[in-house]
């Protein structure tokens, strides 16, 4: 069936709450749904630090766990 493919899912964790995204969405989607402030922290996904350029083509897939936390500046 093809309409399967557009109800599919995928199951992440970000900063340890459970979501459900459709499937195909990006680190950059994650955030827009939970409201993040994007250009406010910075992004790991399963455990791996991502650019924010890198973001919009990052895929999600199931069971990918995302934190979010403060950029470190300084000198």
């Amino acid at each position: 069936m093809s309409g399967q493919s557009s109800m599919a899912a995928v199951r992440v964790t970000l900063n340890g709450e459970a979501r459900s995204l459709p499937a195909g969405s990006t680190l950059e989607m994650l955030l827009l749904q939970a409201r993040v402030a994007p250009h406010e922290v910075a992004t790991a996904l399963n455990g791996e630090f991502v650019p924010r350029a890198l973001r919009t083509t990052r895929l999600l897939r199931d069971a990918d766990a995302v934190t979010c936390f403060q950029p470190i500046v300084g000198g």
